[in-house]
């Protein structure tokens, strides 16, 4: 278009009206959602840390309101190269004091469970829970703070490379292998998380109550023994 021409359309007010093009919904580029990304990283860089690393990013995070109530971070104790692989729940009033896993009433009783069938909890055994911050006033676990947690163990078990995983009690046991299963269907059979074998058996806390059930517990043991000596005889 010549210049004479432009000249005439703006005289006439018929020159072209330019506007800044917006993309119609369906051509708006897809972005990552913000907060899988940011969980995405969060897992990765966990996945990613050694033992002094860990237990320093579990005594710091925020993740969840777990962390608002909590005394100590509760990591894990004991054996760190274990073939046995203890998890369970959540820290008790005297585990978040401490910050260690099963002391007092379930700690003593879960010794006895060991001393049973010939272990020790210092010798060739780790002792961890599905979260490390104990959630306020005795209130159930909530699914939203296990997956907080559930990096953190993760790594754990990587690290530890175990040989034989133990459940103890039905929230151990239904986090580790993403059911709604009640416990007595759960018990008595051989399950498996990312590769290694697991048995389920009812936690300590849970016996002294219910000391009748203590039976069954032995009976999961003797078949946790059972398999562990499969499996180094296997490895």
């Amino acid at each position: 278009m010549s210049v004479r021409s432009q000249e005439i359309l703006k005289e006439l007010r018929l020159r072209p009206l330019w506007r800044h093009r917006v993309e119609e919904p369906n051509s708006i580029a897809k972005t990552p959602n913000s907060s899988v990304t940011k969980k995405e990283d969060r897992n990765f860089h966990i996945s990613h840390l050694d033992w002094a690393q860990l237990k320093e990013n579990v005594a710091s995070c925020t993740s969840c309101s777990l962390c608002q109530n909590r005394v100590k971070a509760v990591f894990g104790i004991s054996d760190k190269n274990a073939d046995w692989l203890f998890v369970g729940d959540v820290p008790s009033v005297e585990e978040d004091i401490q910050g260690e896993p099963f002391i007092g009433p379930s700690g003593k009783l879960l010794d006895n469970m060991l001393e049973a069938v010939s272990l020790k909890r210092d010798n060739n055994i780790y002792i961890a829970n599905i979260v490390k911050c104990r959630p306020p006033g005795n209130r159930n676990l909530d699914h939203s703070e296990a997956l907080q947690c559930e990096p953190f163990l993760i790594r754990q078990i990587e690290l530890i490379k175990p040989k034989l995983i133990i459940a103890l009690g039905e929230i151990a046991a239904q986090n580790l292998l993403g059911t709604n299963s009640a416990i007595d269907s759960l018990r008595g059979r051989l399950h498996e998380y990312s590769g290694v074998p697991l048995i389920v058996t009812y936690h300590p806390a849970y016996l002294l109550r219910i000391q009748s059930d203590k039976e069954k517990v032995w009976q999961d043991l003797c078949f946790a023994r059972n398999i562990m000596q499969k499996e180094l005889k296997d490895s």
